[in-house]
């Protein structure tokens, strides 16, 4: 998941959201929204989901497979 800290950092910016924000409406910690962002810790497959919910972006743009975020 080389680019999963990008992806995530670059679809929380887009949408104008603080870590606090988004740590709150996915349940975890500021601290495991930091971790993600600096790739430092990698979500489980129901957080994967959750994220890809939460910013209406495709799995394999979260994990680096695409550099399309568009959900098919």
């Amino acid at each position: 998941m080389s680019n999963f800290p990008s992806h995530i950092r670059e679809c929380r910016k887009a949408k104008g959201f603080t870590q606090k924000q988004m740590a709150e409406a996915l349940e975890v910690t500021i601290r495991t929204i930091t971790n993600y962002e600096n790739g430092s810790r990698e979500p489980n497959i129901a957080t994967l989901i959750a994220l890809a919910r939460y910013f209406n972006v495709s799995l394999d743009y979260l994990v680096g497979e695409s550099d399309d975020p568009t959900r098919r």
